[in-house]
């Protein structure tokens, strides 16, 4: 006798186009991530503009793009209803650190490695912890800042770099041809170099590397090389530049518009990632 692998009747039970699952509401939060089911983008939500009626969506590269609220989502591949989120609603899947790293739930923070990241100032040390502070302090990296790169040769002489302990160095302005290139060359050369990563990005202060849209302006503006950067920045927006409290000022209010690393350049999202792959491997 033949197997008969279909039973008695094929068609006559759970025959046809499968049923499609109806879209239920879900609140569109930061760090949820979803499809957009007629182009197939995916990414985490990083915005909602409920005047506008729009959320975007932040892809794996770093690239965004704005979507209507509404239908026409997929959340782990089933149809959703985007909503603007309701308050203190919370999300619905993994949350995510300021640097779209999925979080750790009840992570304590770790005992401080040997290894370091430094970074040139102050105002670079408050950036990295304002975007990466949980994912270092999960790691047990410890930033410090230099104070200017032309002490970078003998802070690393002092900290003594080795296997255990790493030292990676974000520099500002690394271009070629500049004093940071050359200072920077100098230290990764010196003993022991293979245990120290200089990198850096090409803006000429950290405050470049926040997008002018999160600041609320549409540029940074282009500063003569015998002018004093910062207070050059703040009388081309108008801003109050008289003396070092304006730039304080100033800098909360740039640092107060970074939520998230969708709110920084990727040539500094790109090098922070290094060093912090760098110290901790």
């Amino acid at each position: 006798m033949a197997d008969d692998r279909y039973g008695p009747d094929a068609l006559t039970a759970n025959w046809g186009p499968a049923r499609r699952s109806r879209s239920v509401p879900l609140d569109a939060v930061l760090g949820l991530v979803v499809e957009d089911a007629s182009t197939g983008w995916c990414g985490a939500v990083v915005r909602i503009e409920r005047d506008l009626g729009t959320v975007l969506l932040e892809d794996r590269h770093g690239n965004s793009r704005a979507f209507p609220l509404g239908p026409g989502f997929l959340a782990d591949g089933a149809p959703v209803v985007l909503c603007p989120p309701r308050r203190g609603s919370s999300p619905a899947g993994p949350r995510r650190t300021a640097s779209g790293s999925v979080a750790v739930p009840g992570a304590r923070a770790r005992v401080a490695r040997g290894s370091r990241i430094f970074v040139e100032g102050r105002h670079d040390a408050e950036l990295v912890e304002r975007v990466w502070g949980d994912d270092l302090r999960v790691a047990g990296v410890v930033v410090e800042y230099l104070e200017g790169i032309d002490l970078l040769t003998s802070v690393l002489d002092e900290f003594a770099p080795g296997p255990s302990r790493r030292a990676g160095v974000l520099v500002d302005h690394l271009v070629a041809g500049s004093k940071e290139s050359r200072l920077a060359g100098d230290a990764a050369r010196g003993p022991p170099g293979e245990h120290v990563l200089v990198v850096g990005h090409p803006f000429v202060d950290i405050w470049q590397a926040v997008k002018p849209s999160s600041v609320g302006i549409a540029c940074w503006p282009a500063i003569p090389r015998d002018e004093e950067w910062k207070y050059g920045v703040l009388q081309r927006l108008g801003w109050p530049a008289r003396d070092q409290e304006d730039v304080a000022a100033a800098w909360r209010r740039i640092l107060g518009s970074v939520t998230s690393y969708s709110d920084l350049e990727p040539a500094l999202l790109s090098k922070v990632e290094e060093l912090i792959d760098f110290v901790t491997g």
